[in-house]
This record gives structure tokens, C-alpha cells and sequence, in this order.
């Protein structure tokens, strides 16, 4: 496994995070213990999480991956051998009514609720890095085009929302903060904010980003450079798009998108053809597809860790093998000149 610095925090990573909003719905607590004991074996020590998961989204099932992550900590005993993440949610209106009322602004008494609970389903004292899943003010986000600028009246001023993170950076219930799904504006202004008022400083951003979305590269990678922040790359393979499982309209049975077709982000007629040219280009080099997909983000300069998900062993199993698969210059190219054919289908 490759290892890599959290910014300047000291905290090493593996370049491979394990993503788990599939526990709790797809995956039972018997399917995840198992997941999660691979992952550690192969030299995982990063796990991602979030309040809201597991997806999709329903109070029914609302904090119960963090709380299976919580019981696996427990019984393994490991806890200090994993750098866990986990994220706050943002508005979201009806859909996300069940939480804390349906208000979710990311202000101080929202913000301190909801760490107190995911470090009680956590079970543990302290979030290493805790991340606000999305912004409070109306922008793009989740492959939202064609920006309006629309001001909204309620949203929490950000500096209140660094502010109250702070807090719990200072109470040692937080070690880091990041920020997900977030624009260049947003992060910039976090990084100022923070300088301004002796504030925490943002030290990752997790954003989607793999061959059907390089929109990353463009603003958000500079920052990253500069600034010594990296991209948790999220959906790697596009909801398993970039393995070619669903090319030519298969649906498997257990498929994310057969299961939830209402997840249409990396399914679109362009990312359909881009993919196809991504899969044959594997297949042509003796490559597994969803291997190639993965060990191109992994690649990336700008990327801390890649957060890899998947429902069976078989499929964990394939994807932490990808972090040993190096493409050469002449694969890279062609995975140049597709993308120029068929630049962010999935942005």
C-alpha cells in the first residue's frame, strides 16, 4: 500500500480510503466487518463516513453506517490504527427532513449535534478529520450546470461555520477539517477565513473525480498545490460505471444503478460512449477496466486518497489490487486522447 501525508497535519494515509455508504443498505454488519477486515489488511488505515449514510438517504437508515463503523472499532480494537472521516450534511430541504428537523444549517448548534452524535455511533473520542459534505449556500454541486448566482438569505456565513468547528477542534472532539463538494470560491474563502481569525485550516477537499469528471483539474487543482491540500477523490468508477458492468443495457441484479436507477450522474448517453472507449482501451491492454479507472485517480498528483466502494469482497479485493497497477505513458496518452473525445460527460 502506498502511504501519503494529510497536508501538513502529520497524519499519514493510505492512497486507498475505504468508502462505506453502502453499509446499512447494501451491505448487512456481517458484509461490512468483513470489508473493512480486508481493507486493514491490505494496508487501509483511511475510512470515510458520513451522518447521512447510508445512501441512499432515509431516516430509516440514517447514522447507521457510522454506527456499524462503531461496533467494528470496538470489537477489532483497532481504533488506533484507523484515520476515520466523517462529514456533517448540509441543507437539504424534504429529502432531508429527518435530520435534526430538516434545518441541517451548518451553524454552531447544528454543527455541535450532529459531531456528538456520529462520536457516539463512532464510539469513539475523536473525529480525525471531520467534513462539511456540502456547502450551505446555493452553488453547483452533486453535477449541477449552468451557474445562477442566487443569493440565500438564511445560509450561515461560513466564518460562523469555521468558527464552530473550531470549537471543536479546541474541545479535542475534532483533529482536522475539510470540506466536500465544495467550488474554488468556497475553498479559497475557508483559507482566508482561517488565516484571518487563527482559525482551523482546511486541510482536504472531497470532491468526485475520475475519468468521466477531471473538472477538479481545472481551478480546484491549483489550489490543492499550492495551498497543501488534497483532493479525497470520491466515486472513482462513477457508481461502477467504469467497469463496463453496465454497457450494452446490462443491469445487474446487485447493480448500484439497478437498484437505485434514479442515480443518473454517470449514466448519461456521453459517459455510456466514454466508457465504452475507457473499457476497450483496458481490455486491449490486458487490463481490468475498473482497475485501469482506479489506478488513474490514484495517480493524480493532486490526489491524497481514493475513496473505493463496493458490495462484495470480490470487488474490495480487485480495487486494492489497483493500487500495484502503474500505467505507463503510452496508456495515459490514450487516456488522453479519449477524454479530449469525450471530455467530463459526468461532471
Amino acid at each position: 500500500m502506498i502511504y501519503r501525508p494529510l497536508a501538513d497535519t502529520g497524519i499519514t494515509v493510505s492512497a486507498l480510503c475505504l468508502g462505506t455508504m453502502t453499509f446499512g443498505e447494501q451491505n448487512s454488519e456481517r458484509d461490512a466487518f468483513a470489508q473493512l477486515d480486508m481493507a486493514l489488511d491490505a494496508g487501509v488505515n483511511f475510512v470515510d463516513t458520513a451522518e447521512m449514510y447510508s445512501v441512499p438517504p432515509r431516516a430509516e437508515t440514517m447514522g447507521s453506517t457510522e454506527t456499524i463503523i462503531g461496533r467494528w472499532l470496538a470489537q477489532r480494537g483497532c481504533r488506533d490504527r484507523i484515520v476515520i472521516a466523517t462529514k456533517v450534511a448540509g441543507p437539504g430541504g424534504d429529502w432531508l427532513s429527518y435530520i435534526r428537523g430538516g434545518g441541517n444549517h451548518l451553524d454552531r448548534r447544528n454543527i455541535h449535534a450532529a459531531v456528538d452524535a456520529s462520536l457516539q455511533r463512532l464510539q469513539t473520542d475523536v473525529i480525525d478529520l471531520y467534513q462539511l459534505h456540502w456547502p450551505e449556500r446555493r452553488t453547483n454541486y452533486f453535477g449541477e450546470l449552468g451557474y445562477v448566482h442566487e443569493e440565500t438569505p438564511d445560509a450561515v456565513p461560513l466564518l460562523e461555520t469555521l468558527q464552530a468547528l473550531g470549537e471543536l477542534v479546541d474541545a479535542g472532539k475534532v483533529r482536522h477539517v475539510g470540506v466536500s463538494n465544495e467550488t474554488p470560491w468556497g475553498l479559497m474563502r475557508f483559507l482566508q477565513l482561517a488565516e484571518q481569525h487563527g482559525l482551523p485550516r482546511v486541510v482536504t477537499i472531497q470532491n468526485p473525480y475520475s475519468l468521466l469528471n477531471r473538472t477538479f483539474e481545472v481551478g480546484l487543482a491549483e489550489i490543492g498545490h499550492r495551498e497543501n491540500l488534497g483532493l479525497l477523490a470520491y466515486s472513482p468508477l462513477g457508481f461502477g460505471v467504469l467497469s463496463g458492468k453496465y454497457l450494452n443495457g446490462r443491469q445487474p441484479a446487485d447493480g448500484r444503478l439497478t437498484l437505485f436507477p434514479d442515480y443518473t450522474r454517470y449514466s448519461n448517453p456521453q459517459a455510456q460512449k466514454a466508457t465504452h472507449d475507457y473499457v476497450v482501451l483496458a481490455r486491449d491492454n490486458g487490463l481490468d477496466p475498473a482497475q485501469m479507472a482506479l489506478a488513474f485517480v490514484t495517480s493524480r498528483p493532486f490526489v491524497t486518497s481514493n475513496i473505493i466502494g463496493c458490495t462484495t469482497l470480490e470487488q474490495l479485493r480487485s480495487n486494492l489490487d489497483s493500487a500495484n497497477l502503474e500505467l505507463d505513458d503510452e496508456l495515459l496518452q490514450d487516456i488522453a486522447t479519449i477524454h479530449q473525445r469525450h471530455p467530463n460527460p459526468s461532471p
